[in-house]
């Protein structure tokens, strides 16, 4: 399980799984856990997950932290019932055929909620993969293939549909972290120990994280902000051919001539230098925060 902040692409909060799906329980901790790490000058928080995280639990969690969040739901038979049973209209401003949206309490829920959903025709389409990018989870039945999210947002359908389809970055972060930091290698024969190789890994991807924002440029925003994956980052910053020498009674380090990054590198050492501390804090090295 893994959560990751969409501004910045930080690694918030997760944890190792052994392969089994985790429980409603299990997800409403991980929940609490990624809101106790947010910083308490955080006013509004968005949220958008995959169909693992579609529970009661997870739902409760979401609106006991007062969080805005869209899931994208799972097939169960009396949600196909309530999907045939819907309104349908057109739907000009998404890629689907049609779209709904209704209150529904499903099993074991407190209460109902919001359900919104897009349908695809099959008879409309060649082939799955031309219904199915990968941030979609769809569910089908003989006629139709569908997308469903639970949701305690207001925004129309197609502004939320939007909006949940920016998850599908979280899954090119997932892929950095794997093939970059090592999330992914199991190093000990010991259950415990691969967990802490696990956060061991995310934390050298959230160092990367870190280093781009610290050298970012000063007028950047969250639009603006690019992300620089880990292994980009170390042929820039870290990798470098250079050579260590004594001059004047100096040791110095000398990088090439050819060195394409030097201004990137030289704004690095210098906000690195400026680096103090106050009483409980350290100053900042770059004038104009960063600002959601």
């Amino acid at each position: 399980m893994l959560t990751f902040l969409a501004e910045t692409r930080e690694y918030v909060g997760g944890e190792l799984r052994n392969g089994d799906r985790p429980t409603g329980r299990q997800i409403a901790r991980h929940l609490e856990g990624v809101f106790e790490a947010l910083p308490e000058g955080v006013e509004t928080v968005y949220a958008r997950a995959d169909s693992g995280f579609y529970c009661a639990e997870a739902v409760e969690a979401y609106q006991k932290a007062g969080v805005k969040f869209i899931v994208s739901a799972r097939k169960t038979s009396r949600l196909i019932d309530e999907l045939k049973a819907a309104d349908w209209t057109g739907s000009p401003k998404t890629d689907a055929d049609g779209q709904c949206e209704f209150r529904y309490r499903p099993e074991g829920w407190d209460e109902d909620y919001r359900f919104i959903a897009l349908r695809y025709e099959k008879k409309k389409r060649n082939s799955q993969a031309d219904i199915q990018p990968e941030q979609y989870q769809l569910f089908d039945t003989p006629e139709y293939s569908y997308r469903v999210f639970v949701t305690n947002m207001t925004g129309g359908i197609a502004l939320l549909t939007w909006f949940y389809n920016q998850r599908a970055s979280a899954e090119n972060l997932i892929k950095e972290a794997k093939n970059d930091a090592g999330m992914a290698d199991h190093p000990s024969g010991r259950w415990a120990m691969n967990c802490i190789f696990f956060q061991l890994a995310l934390l050298a991807y959230n160092l990367n994280c870190w280093l781009m924002l610290f050298q970012r440029e000063p007028e950047a925003t969250v639009e603006t902000l690019g992300h620089t994956t880990l292994a980009t980052a170390r042929l820039k910053l870290l990798f470098l051919a250079a050579r260590i020498g004594r001059h004047a009674g100096r040791i110095g380090v000398s990088y090439s001539d050819h060195y394409a990054e030097q201004p990137l590198f030289h704004r690095l050492m210098t906000r690195l230098r400026s680096v103090t501390a106050t009483a409980n804090e350290f100053a900042p090295v770059i004038p104009n925060p960063l600002r959601c």
